[in-house]
């Protein structure tokens, strides 16, 4: 089995043959091995889409919007994903947008999840049928994914997810309230034992 270093720097070696820069390259190789690291099948997509625009580098997304799409075109899924990364707390505002005819639309993932982080928030995204939950960078949960590569999607939903508690105010309050019965009143012996008890100030 292959370590996850050997993964990330193979990924990253990779990427730079295929066109992609140093920096962006080893960006690649962190995502790659983050998309493993999760159970999700990172190496084929990444090694057919390398192979896919090795003669043919992809357009460079600048700006991303409510809507985003190119003539023609198919969505680069790196310069996408690092794009959302790098602005993330811009469109955070729009609660929810879409990336038309995206290739290889897995290999976003990994960025959105960091941005996910960045933002304090989870983030729904949706795709061929396959939805991904992503928790703060921390972890992903995932429904109807395939395992081999998906060279398309239609369409990517991205959703932001506000942030609320998952239980009830009754049931925070009762177990607070359990909680009470550890607290010990502060006696005179306690204050005495305290830290910084004793200690004689000398200024």
């Amino acid at each position: 089995m292959m370590s996850f270093s050997e993964i990330e720097t193979t990924a990253k070696r990779a990427s730079k043959a295929a066109g992609f820069s140093w920096g962006i390259a080893e960006e690649i190789g962190k995502s790659t091995r983050s998309l493993e690291l999760f159970g999700l099948p990172g190496i084929i997509n990444l090694n057919h889409y390398l192979k896919k625009i090795k003669k043919k580098h992809p357009t460079k997304i600048i700006k991303i919007e409510k809507e985003n799409k190119t003539e023609g075109k198919e969505l680069c899924p790196i310069y996408s994903g690092i794009t959302f990364l790098d602005r993330c707390l811009e469109l955070e505002k729009l609660k929810s947008l879409k990336f038309y005819n995206v290739s290889y639309p897995l290999l976003m993932l990994p960025f959105i999840s960091r941005a996910s982080e960045v933002m304090s928030k989870k983030i729904l995204i949706q795709y061929n049928n396959s939805s991904f939950l992503l928790n703060f960078d921390k972890s992903i949960f995932s429904k109807n994914i395939d395992k081999q590569a998906q060279p398309q999607a239609n369409i990517v939903d991205i959703e932001f997810i506000e942030n609320k508690n998952s239980f009830s105010k009754q049931d925070w309050k009762e177990l607070y309230k359990l909680s009470e019965e550890t607290f010990v009143e502060e006696s005179d012996s306690l204050k005495a034992t305290a830290a910084g008890a004793g200690l004689t100030d000398n200024d």
